[in-house]
């Protein structure tokens, strides 16, 4: 195989056969790649696209380039659910010991962030001690005695996935639907799953910011994983604010543990996250209703049990035991924290969610380049929902900044970031669609 004539001939909008792409991903699991040649390759994805054949064979590629998982003595149902990111979205962060404790199996391999998105995987790392790519037995033993394990992807599983996945990032070729097509249903393929929910995002601070691309990118998933023998099903939600009052990473663990203990009653998230549970528990056999589902749901948020579950995960991944019940202890703080405030009375109309996870990374809680550190401590929580009517000087925001400049900086932009208008404005719905 020479890789540059596969490239130029997709460059040129030529449909690859199967052999071609399963040579072409083999080199790139194999290491016999450049990052040069891998970003080549997405980029010419990203203009000329791939036919429905083609994104089946790329993610069957991808989802064979490693081990693929097998879960024959656990007799629960076997489960995920995956996002394509937004900001402020820590949904996965619940749902799976939501569910877990409702009698799935929730083996959820998840990611880091792409482009201005916030990863799972990014948000964990901020418990100390959490191992996001545990070995093989233990991932399986975490499944089967806690319900549910959120890891990375290992060295063995889909690693074609895990390289392409970081070239992505920075290389502006994260929204085109067949590579981030191949990138979610590989992982979940190669995690031996039996049902599968996806959350696609649309809005400015969405990957896909248009609500055609949006369906078109849920029926492409929809298709191929149904085609691939997972049942599958996704909703459309906005992503045109962020979904938590929160983004970054610690400040998101402790929105998640916040979230546990009951304290994000009413909210959109806690919207997102019942309907969510509901679709995995009823597609997977546990329920027969979605209203039955979000009842189970909600019983085992408020009996403590779900924060039980996501407690035991987190000690057998290495984490601390009491995480649940003493965050501050483990989840560091940024030095300085500074209140981002209205500049007039008014109501929140409008934001640039986008934006706002672009501040997260100049904050330091994003990356540039795929071996840039993280620093965990920073972000924004406190963060008002759009509808919300604010006094002049009153806080919308809280910047978590590791220094003075930095978080009069970050202050600066996220007050840019709002619009507040006289008229309170019509809300959008959080889920307008199920493909």
């Amino acid at each position: 195989m020479i890789p540059q004539e596969i490239i130029r001939r997709k460059r040129d909008g030529e449909e690859l056969g199967l052999a071609d792409i399963n040579t072409f991903i083999a080199a790139l699991a194999a290491g016999h790649l450049s990052e040069g040649q891998i970003g080549a390759f997405a980029m010419a994805v990203w203009f000329k696209g791939m036919s429905r054949a083609e994104t089946v064979a790329l993610t069957l590629a991808m989802a064979n380039s490693g081990d693929r998982l097998k879960w024959a003595d656990i007799d629960r149902p076997i489960a995920d659910k995956h996002s394509t990111g937004g900001v402020g979205d820590n949904v996965s962060l619940m749902l799976a010991p939501i569910t877990a404790a409702c009698g799935l199996a929730v083996p959820m391999i998840s990611g880091r962030g792409l482009g201005h998105t916030g990863g799972t995987l990014d948000k964990l790392e901020s418990i100390p001690g959490y191992r996001i790519t545990p070995d093989a037995d233990l991932f399986h033993k975490v499944v089967k005695q806690a319900g549910c394990a959120i890891i990375g992807q290992t060295g063995t599983l889909a690693p074609a996935d895990g390289r392409l996945y970081a070239v992505r990032d920075v290389t502006a070729t994260v929204d085109s639907i067949p590579l981030i097509t191949a990138s979610i249903l590989s992982k979940k393929l190669a995690a031996g799953l039996q049902t599968l929910v996806l959350d696609v995002k649309v809005g400015n601070g969405a990957i896909m910011a248009d609500r055609a691309q949006a369906e078109s990118l849920a029926r492409s998933l929809v298709e191929v994983a149904n085609g691939a023998g997972i049942k599958t099903s996704a909703l459309i939600t906005d992503m045109n604010q962020p979904l938590a009052d929160s983004a970054g990473n610690a400040v998101e663990m402790r929105n998640c543990l916040d979230f546990l203990a009951g304290g994000k009653a009413d909210t959109r998230l806690q919207t997102v996250v019942l309907a969510f549970a509901a679709e995995m528990l009823v597609k997977s056999g546990i329920a027969t209703s979605p209203d039955e589902a979000q009842g189970m749901a909600r019983r085992a948020l408020s009996s403590g049990k779900a924060a039980e579950v996501f407690g035991r995960m987190v000690s057998m991944l290495g984490g601390p035991a009491d995480l649940v019940e003493n965050p501050d202890k483990y989840l560091a703080r940024a030095p300085v924290e500074k209140p981002v405030l209205a500049g007039r009375p008014g109501w929140l109309s409008a934001c640039d969610a986008r934006g706002i996870g672009v501040s997260v990374i100049d904050l330091g809680g994003g990356r540039r380049h795929p071996q840039d550190r993280i620093d965990h401590r920073v972000g924004f929580s406190g963060l008002l929902p759009l509808g919300t009517r604010v006094e002049a000087g009153e806080p919308i925001a809280v910047v978590h900044a590791a220094d003075e400049a930095a978080a009069e900086k970050a202050a600066a932009a996220i007050a840019a970031h709002y619009r507040i208008t006289e008229d309170k404005p019509q809300q959008s719905p959080v889920i307008s669609a199920r493909i």
